[in-house]
């Protein structure tokens, strides 16, 4: 397994990001006269070594789930993000494999280091979405894959021996792939975001932009933005998780650059006496990392630059919570509620009182045995 490269493209290109650099001033303590040496010196600054250094030994885990129909270069964009061949295809190639009648999930895991950091990468890939004369309903595997890695993680995590770091199988984030028309988002697309988006942070993407020209890729974008505003569909980042200023600040930016315009290329050329990640044509070379050429730099710094430790925290405590309150009461809500006094409130696992009801299964299946589906 190939290591991946260090380039060194990051959001800055377009001021998205700002890299604060930690303030080393003593801490000023009442009564404290003195102001030079280290007399006033507590150490508490190395806590973030520590913490450092604890991360480094753990390692990280990203599970990214990647949606679109044939075609549109999704398994070479995954190779182009990580510098390394961890598609579905590159990692088991089949010559002979054909459409899939239905949604066939299928995940794909790697050990990735990079400069001492150790990442277990896993791409979720999603073959037959969208290829079908029917796609009415294609999302439910999709939907159902994703909670059944909520519930996987839940019962884990409500074991009595549980183990000391849970494995982490829920979808951080789904970059779902938008072919290049030029005109407006389909049914299709608007119904699976409007769906997915309520369980799982989707990042959209234009696929294969080269084949259009700026001016129909600015028109496409902004048409996209509208109609997303329209149908209420909230992709990451969304502006409720927004922490302070500088979040707002920086994620606006991203927002009014979303949906990323993508080219991908895992194939090398020689430009200027450089080595870089391209495509040839008759009038010349596509840069993948150029953001003159496509905004594939602005994706990638996203996803791992930027933004990866956020999207796994709303994953944790936005989309599993809410997963998880909805699973403990209504399992509350079988177990410990009679049809009398239904109106009752059941209590949480902090011991507070939920306000919403307890939803009471009316067919008699215990809950444990439903596929749920949390949307909001």
């Amino acid at each position: 397994m190939s290591t991946m490269t260090g380039s060194e493209v990051s959001l800055s290109h377009s001021n998205m990001s700002e890299t604060a650099k930690p303030s080393h001033a003593n801490p000023q303590v009442k009564g404290d006269k003195s102001h030079g040496g280290e007399f006033g010196y507590v150490g508490i600054d190395a806590i973030l070594e520590q913490m450092r250094r604890k991360a480094m030994k753990q390692g990280f885990e990203l599970n990214l789930m990647v949606v679109g129909q044939s075609g549109l270069g999704k398994s070479t964009l995954m190779n182009t993000l990580f510098k390394s061949k961890v598609s579905r295809k590159s990692v088991k190639p089949d010559p002979e494999e054909r459409i899939p009648k239905t949604i066939d999930i299928k995940s794909i895991s790697h050990d990735i280091e990079e400069k001492g950091v150790r990442m277990k990468l896993t791409v979720i890939d999603t073959p037959g979405f969208g290829d079908q004369i029917n796609n009415e309903n294609c999302w439910l595997p999709i939907m159902k894959f994703i909670n059944d890695q909520y519930e996987a993680y839940l019962q884990e995590e409500i074991n009595i021996d549980r183990k000391k770091r849970i494995p982490d199988s829920r979808v951080h984030c789904c970059i779902y792939f938008i072919p290049p028309t030029g005109h407006c988002l389909r049914p299709l697309d608007v119904e699976f975001m409007r769906r997915l988006s309520k369980v799982v942070n989707i990042v959209p993407v234009i696929a294969k932009a080269d084949t259009l020209t700026l001016e129909e890729r600015d028109f496409f974008k902004q048409t996209i933005r509208e109609e997303l505003r329209a149908n209420g569909i909230d992709v990451y980042p969304q502006k409720e998780f927004d922490e302070d200023a500088e979040d707002r600040l920086i994620n606006d930016k991203i927002r009014e650059a979303i949906p990323f315009a993508v080219v991908g290329s895992d194939q090398e050329y020689q430009v200027n006496g450089k080595r870089i990640l391209g495509r040839k044509t008759k009038w010349g070379t596509i840069e993948v990392e150029n953001i003159a050429h496509c905004e594939f730099a602005y994706l990638r710094d996203l996803l791992i630059r930027t933004h990866m430790q956020n999207i796994k925290d709303i994953t944790s405590n936005i989309h599993y919570e809410t997963y998880r309150v909805r699973r403990l009461n209504e399992s509350n809500g079988h177990f410990s509620i009679q049809p009398s006094d239904h109106a009752a409130v059941p209590p949480k696992a902090d011991g507070q009182h939920e306000e919403q009801p307890a939803v009471l299964q009316a067919n008699g299946v215990p809950p444990q045995l439903e596929v749920l589906s949390h949307e909001l």
